[in-house]
């Protein structure tokens, strides 16, 4: 399969290339967030957002599809473990979180936590060794989930479905991330391929559990249509795969720091969510954290 482009680009070009869509990504995912915590509960339901999120993308790229094949040689291992990762399973269990968690908390427990699980399924499965600025990345990362449970508890804290559904799903995106990396296949093929066969998917779904889309409002479509399909669905998992490309899946992922912060923010501003102190701290802190994974500070670059 091919790389990125076709043209490889100098050390220092590539370094800036996959920085700069990384940073893209996690402001998109940030609107993501927002945007999938307020459509659960307005009119769309998880199957109808991931028609969107899945079957734009999966049109716009039918020429990529096409070309590879929905099995494509060498590299249906991965591309099984992507789309479980990434694809309609990965949505499905996100959405069903984010169902009971704000937005802002969801930032935390969500991509803030994907730098965590990408960094150790790297140490356990792939031999990666992170250095003492990207462990202790690590544990501010934890420390900020920490954070958020202990000034959670309650009654009329977050449930055990926040911090079980969204960490599992975050589990699932590390697990895309590294089978990406080893899949063969560029940022247009890795897209298609799981936007294609999640649409199966979502449409073998659809007679057991039906859509709302008929009686939807137009501008509740129209606006998922963006974010979910052509902003989230196809702009964010082609960016994601170039910087993967770039950087390596552990630097790649851990690029993520803006994420807690931006959705903590986008919650409080656009959905009128209580911006708690607790809340604020540990975005503040998992931001931190995942900042030091990126090995900015490290003597040697990670491996990914």
């Amino acid at each position: 399969m091919s790389a990125v482009g076709t043209t490889p680009l100098p050390g220092s070009g590539r370094s800036a290339l996959g920085a700069l869509s990384a940073l893209s990504v996690v402001l998109i995912w940030a609107s993501w967030l927002v945007s999938t915590r307020h459509s659960v509960g307005a009119g769309l339901g998880p199957l109808d957002l991931s028609l969107l999120r899945y079957g734009i993308p999966a049109l716009v790229l039918a020429p990529v599809w096409w070309r590879t094949g929905l099995f494509p040689k060498g590299a249906m291992g991965p591309l099984g473990l992507m789309i479980l990762g990434s694809g309609a399973p990965f949505f499905q269990i996100v959405a069903f979180g984010m169902r009971h968690t704000p937005a802002s908390a969801a930032g935390v427990l969500l991509p803030g936590l994907m730098p965590l699980a990408v960094a150790v399924i790297g140490m356990a499965f792939l031999g990666e060794r992170p250095d003492r600025w990207r462990k202790a990345g690590m544990v501010a990362i934890l420390a900020g989930g920490g954070i958020l449970l202990a000034g959670n508890l309650g009654s009329d804290g977050l449930g055990w479905i926040s911090f079980t559904i969204l960490p599992i799903g975050a589990t699932l995106w590390a697990v895309y991330t590294h089978s990406f990396r080893r899949s063969g296949l560029d940022a247009f093929e890795g897209a298609a391929l799981i936007c294609i066969w999640s649409t199966i998917l979502n449409l073998a779904a659809l007679p057991f559990v039906g859509t709302q889309f008929l009686t939807a409002p137009l501008g509740e479509i129209a606006l998922q249509s963006v974010t979910q399909g052509l902003l989230s669905g196809l702009v964010a998992t082609l960016l994601y795969g170039t910087a993967v490309r770039a950087l390596g899946g552990t630097q790649a992922a851990a690029y993520t720091a803006i994420t807690p912060v931006a959705a903590a923010t986008g919650g409080a501003v656009l959905l009128a969510e209580p911006l708690g102190i607790s809340v604020l701290v540990a975005a503040v802190v998992t931001g931190l954290g995942v900042l030091l994974s990126t090995g900015l500070l490290s003597r040697r670059p990670p491996t990914g």
